[in-house]
């Protein structure tokens, strides 16, 4: 089950795959802004696909609210950064290669399509203090997550 609504977001420390090689990327270290966080199964699928064009599109009015995005699979970087060239995604991929931030954040779905354990689709918007201000995990990886209602939660924040 998710993590809900007022409960301290676990910090985290995860790569992620930049041309200038593999960096870390430590959640603490966006205190003193929001923060969505997007949980996403399985990078070159249609519906993640979908969820990370259309997050990408939207990063203008993220930052306008003084937001960042950050997007968590499963998957290796290097697939992460291949994935991003090809869709033109601008969001930083972290990976989760061991699944331990997905244990952590209570959305890892086991054995799906019989392949092995991944991320749910889930979103966790952070308030400047780390706390989380919102939470969802859709019903299934096919659903995509509301994404006005994650706006404005965005929005409601200080």
């Amino acid at each position: 089950m998710a993590l809900p609504v007022g409960a301290e977001a676990p910090d985290f420390t995860l790569k992620r795959k930049t041309p200038e090689g593999l960096v870390e990327v430590r959640l603490s270290s966006f205190r003193g802004k929001k923060v969505v966080l997007l949980f996403f199964p399985l990078a070159f699928t249609s519906v993640c696909t979908e969820e990370m064009c259309r997050m990408t599109g939207g990063l203008n009015d993220y930052e306008r609210l003084d937001a960042s995005i950050l997007a968590v699979s499963v998957d290796s970087p290097f697939a992460q950064e291949a994935w991003a060239q090809r869709e033109g995604i601008r969001i930083p991929l972290l990976s989760d290669l061991n699944k331990e931030v997905s244990k952590a954040y209570g959305v890892l779905l086991p054995r799906v399509l019989g392949i092995g354990d991944v991320a749910a689709r889930a979103v966790f918007v952070l308030d400047r203090e780390g706390k989380i201000a919102y939470s969802e995990q859709t019903p299934n990886p096919t659903v995509l997550p509301q994404f006005s209602a994650m706006e404005e939660a965005v929005a409601r924040l200080a």
